[in-house]
Parts: C-alpha cells; sequence; structure tokens
C-alpha cells in the first residue's frame, strides 16, 4: 500500500507574465478571484485531499504571498472587539499550523520542473502533490482528492491534464 500523500508543492516563482500589468506590483497567486485569492482556492483544494503540510517554491517579490498566510494578532483582536464572528472565521482561514509552511527560494526562473527540484529536500522520498495555484479546476469532487484517492488505490505517479488549443500556448 503506498504511502498517504500529506505535502504539496506550490511552484509559486514565476514572473506572471500572463496577468500583466497587475502582476508587476501584486504576485498573481494573491489577485482574487470572485471572494478569494487564487492562492486560497489551492490551499482549501490541498486540505480537502488531506495535505498537512504546504511547501512554496517562490522568488523575489512575493512578500505578499508570506504575509497573507501569516498571523495578523492585531486584525483578529480588532475583529473580535468588533464581534464580527464571520469575518474572523474568513480569516482563521489563511492560518498555517506552526511547522505546516515552508518557503524555498528560487533564485532563477528554470521553469516548473526546476522549481520542485527545489523543493526536493523537503520531500524525503515521499509522495506528493504539485499545485499550480493559477489554475482553478471546478469539480464536484476536487480535481486533487480524486488523484490522491486514485494514488492511495494504485500507488505511482499521476499527472492532471487538459487539452489546450495551439493558439493558447
Amino acid at each position: 500500500m503506498p504511502k498517504k500523500v500529506t505535502k504539496a508543492i506550490f511552484p509559486v516563482a514565476g514572473l506572471g507574465t500572463r496577468f500583466l500589468p497587475a502582476t508587476k506590483s501584486v504576485p498573481k497567486e494573491i489577485m482574487t478571484l470572485v471572494d478569494r485569492p487564487l492562492i486560497q482556492y489551492a490551499i482549501d483544494e490541498a486540505r480537502a485531499a488531506g495535505i498537512r503540510e504546504f511547501i512554496f517554491v517562490t522568488s523575489r517579490g512575493k512578500g505578499a504571498l508570506e504575509d497573507y498566510f501569516d498571523h495578523a494578532p492585531v486584525l483578529e483582536q480588532e475583529l473580535r472587539s468588533k464581534d464580527k464572528k464571520e469575518l474572523l472565521s474568513i480569516l482563521k482561514q489563511t492560518n498555517m499550523e506552526s511547522g505546516a509552511i515552508a518557503y524555498i527560494r528560487q533564485h532563477k526562473a528554470l521553469g516548473l520542473g526546476h522549481a520542485v527540484w527545489c523543493a526536493r529536500r523537503l520531500m524525503a522520498d515521499e509522495p506528493f502533490a504539485v499545485i499550480l495555484p493559477d489554475d482553478v479546476i471546478a469539480a464536484e469532487k476536487p480535481c486533487l482528492q480524486q488523484m490522491v484517492e486514485a494514488y492511495a488505490e494504485t500507488g505511482g505517479n499521476m499527472v492532471a491534464a487538459m487539452e489546450v488549443e495551439p493558439e493558447r500556448t
């Protein structure tokens, strides 16, 4: 029986050129889709699939991403004092358990494979997922959950793919 998948790599070091000019000042992972940043959709999907350790491969200019997952005690206290329980609950979704999150710096933009390679020491021969936060897949059962369940049954390597017209590549 294969080991359980509990780790995920989030390669977020890219320049975000498809989202220019907005990504000139805001990391694309922090850009919102409806009511949440893209990265929150990815984290929620990972948590639903049983992921408990989150490894972000970052680059220069991604401080907002780290701040997003950091605790905000002043803001939390303000929300508590004003009895804004719903907002406090939403804010807590961005908090990570101590030791559950790591940041690795990718110094040169050498592609997705290199980003995964940069995180290799934290994987320790364990199965892991690679989640691309700018690919949001709407499904009744989240894509990653389907993959983790299939892996638990069969083991081996898995890739989720979709067909893209040549002119969009």
